[in-house]
């Protein structure tokens, strides 16, 4: 198992804990990661972009020319798509763009996640992370003294004062630990866990 050590939000070094290799040790398959991240941002396109087709188009009632004599080719409806002003044909429609992938492979994406940020050295792990206001000033300095920039930060809970209090914060995120998802690992550079949430994120991970 390897071996992290557990500091506290003045960056001291409180104690060490054994991460589990099975979390924390897995072979990265960035294929796996790709397909996962593309199922996430499928699932968030909103996906309400519209077009009316010819029967959709205000008018065409009237038929806008005698069929003939005019010397004009024959027309039946205004709302014909060849028309400016006219339907579209095969425009897009309202739809659902998401789609399932299964329960293990996600699971396994999750994992391997996990592993990439510690085997790159950017898993940091502290021992707790309260704050006594909100005061997003207070937050901050915590980041300083870490030397944390761009950052998700995983809770057992979400905690009121620094949910609040790192709302503002540009490159930050926190998360609870079933709110935690590839994506988001992947998105920020460094990963800090909160050491209460290890048997959240365990016990999502083994069941």
């Amino acid at each position: 198992m390897a071996v992290c050590d557990v500091l506290n939000i003045r960056a001291e070094k409180v104690g060490e804990v054994d991460l589990d290799d099975a979390l924390f040790n897995v072979e990265v398959n960035a294929g796996i990661l790709h397909e996962v991240v593309c199922q996430r941002r499928a699932a968030q396109r909103s996906g309400n972009a519209s077009t009316k087709t010819r029967g959709e188009v205000r008018g065409g009632g009237a038929k806008p020319w005698r069929q003939k004599g005019t010397g004009r080719a024959r027309a039946g409806s205004r709302t014909s798509p060849l028309w400016r002003g006219g339907g579209t044909v095969f425009g897009p429609k309202p739809r659902d763009y998401s789609y399932t992938m299964p329960k293990k492979v996600r699971k396994l994406a999750l994992k391997m996640a996990l592993s990439a940020r510690n085997q790159e050295g950017n898993l940091l792990l502290l021992d707790n992370f309260e704050l006594p206001s909100v005061k997003t000033k207070d937050f901050v300095a915590v980041l300083d003294a870490l030397s944390v920039q761009d950052c998700l930060i995983v809770v057992d809970e979400m905690e009121k004062n620094l949910d609040l209090s790192s709302r503002n914060v540009v490159g930050v995120k926190v998360l609870p630990v079933a709110g935690l998802n590839v994506y988001d690992i992947l998105k920020y550079t460094k990963l800090m866990l909160v050491q209460a949430s290890l048997d959240g994120i365990k016990q999502r991970l083994t069941k």
